[in-house]
């Protein structure tokens, strides 16, 4: 029997949920952890360092939400990819997740053939889909005050040195490689998300909101029912 190619944690306080779920991804030769809370959750991550974490939202000790902000905070987990499964399909829930720092939001009921194509989506998705043209120094992009190191995952700002959630730093990523440049949102999805993985329609615009939040409002600007573009 070959190895696990990839270890998944599964945050639910549900247990059948989690035997349900854990017993198809295991099925697909996965290594599978479950967690019941948020608290254990994050001991489990840390220990672990899962390629994928399938968190609930409404969960007891720290709900889902909760967890996932502080799963970003751990360096260790900067590729991690975290997923949402949750019978929460409101907007303002989904809009919590991804700005927690979630790469994805998965709604229940959901088939198992289905989520073991998502799950497999979620793990093909790759750092290397973005073309970089400004001229890099190793794995840094430099563009005015803002730097991007690639192997550290850092972004600097002037003095201030930040760890952005993945998905964060590829979009910044992506727009810093050509300053100028308009991104149309279906070059964004592609580059950042991937052509395999469904994302709702307001995912670029959190992220977006989330980076002026961090790096200042003057650098990402929208074109109207087109894109966004990085300017100096």
């Amino acid at each position: 029997m070959t190895e696990p190619t990839h270890k998944i944690l599964l945050v639910d306080d549900e247990v059948d949920i989690l035997e349900f779920i854990s017993y198809n991804l295991e099925r697909e030769g996965y290594k599978v952890y479950t967690a019941q809370n948020g608290l254990d959750a994050l001991k489990i991550a840390e220990k672990k360092v899962p390629d994928l974490i399938i968190l609930d939202v409404m969960m007891p000790e720290m709900d889902g939400i909760a967890a996932c902000e502080e799963l970003r905070k751990i360096p260790a987990l900067q590729n991690t990819v975290i997923a949402f499964l949750t019978a929460r399909g409101e907007d303002y829930s989904q809009i919590a997740g991804f700005d927690a720092g979630a790469d994805d939001y998965i709604t229940k009921p959901i088939r198992p053939k289905v989520l073991v194509s998502r799950v497999k989506a979620l793990l093909k998705r790759t750092t290397s889909g973005v073309e970089q043209v400004v001229e890099p120094t190793g794995n840094t992009l430099k563009v005015g005050n803002l730097v991007i190191d690639k192997e550290r995952y850092l972004v600097r700002v002037g003095e201030e040195e930040m760890i952005l959630p993945r998905k964060e730093f590829e979009l910044l990523s992506l727009l810093v490689s050509k300053p100028g440049k308009v991104f149309t949102r279906e070059e964004i999805y592609f580059n950042v998300w991937g052509d395999n993985v469904i994302v709702g329609d307001r995912t670029i615009d959190v992220h977006i909101r989330k980076l002026r939040e961090k790096i200042g409002n003057d650098h990402i600007k929208t074109l109207k029912g087109i894109g966004y573009k990085f300017i100096e």
